[in-house]
């Protein structure tokens, strides 16, 4: 099937208004999980690659490497969903501005120290690429507070890995597989993070923003070595992608 066969199934399957042509590059905008995962059930029966991006890494569709390739933005999951100060945490959409979460988190007297940082992205963006600070002398990813997401993998289907809940486990958080995954792994529709009382923000002002590393994650998926998040991810691919509709795409900030 050609690109433009694909294009007319997606317009028979979605309304009309859910694709458009960002820099001459066809691209689909769900408005929940389970749009992405029905685009991606589509994408595995006619086996058309799709890339998963949202807004603020410099990191967009264009040039030939896309020639082929639907984008799928997050730009329409951009609702702050809920806050529960008594537990600590929130939910956000993926396509959320991560520098406004505070604005809204400071009136039940909470922050995420990495909304923060001069960040101009998505929450899903910043998960997805890794965002890091350093304080005092230590990187601290923002994966430390995800806790938990719902997140359409390219199988088609959507999983609710992780828990809001206080506890202490052993073994490997799987939620924190999915940052950095620069959307190799899926889609990335709402995350839950882990917040902070606003008694001890001043603590964190010390933090600084780390580069963020665009060329790493190709490095890492392709020679994972010891690295053991990319090997577990790398296992979990091969679950949730067996076709690879998601594949390697390696490029550089632009």
């Amino acid at each position: 099937m050609t690109l433009n066969e694909f294009i007319d199934v997606i317009g028979g399957e979605f309304p009309d208004d859910r694709l458009t042509y960002q820099k001459a590059v066809p691209t689909f905008h769900p408005e929940s999980a389970d749009e992405a995962a029905r685009l991606f059930a589509l994408a595995n029966k006619y086996s058309q690659s799709l890339y998963v991006t949202g807004f603020g890494n410099n990191i967009v569709p264009v040039g030939e490497k896309f020639k082929n390739v639907i984008a799928v933005h997050t730009d329409r999951l951009n609702q702050l969903i809920k806050v529960v100060p008594g537990d600590f945490y929130a939910e956000v959409g993926a396509g959320y501005p991560l520098r406004e979460l505070n604005l809204h988190l400071k009136k039940f007297g909470l922050f995420l120290p990495h909304a923060d940082l001069p960040y101009v992205g998505s929450v899903g963006g910043a998960l997805a690429a890794g965002l890091s600070a350093m304080r005092h002398e230590h990187p601290l990813p923002i994966g430390r507070y995800f806790i938990m997401a719902e997140i359409a993998v390219p199988e088609g289907k959507v999983i609710n890995p992780g828990s809001a809940c206080f506890k202490s486990v052993s073994g490997l958080d799987i939620v924190k597989i999915f940052s950095p995954s620069w959307g190799l792994l899926g889609m990335i529709a709402t995350a839950t993070f882990r917040v902070l009382p606003l008694t001890v923000r001043d603590e964190y002002e010390d933090m600084a923003m780390l580069p963020i590393e665009y060329g790493k994650f190709a490095r890492t998926y392709t020679q994972p070595g010891e690295n053991q998040s990319a090997v577990y991810s790398l296992k979990i691919k091969s679950k949730f992608d067996a076709n690879n509709i998601l594949p390697l795409i390696e490029i550089e900030q632009g």
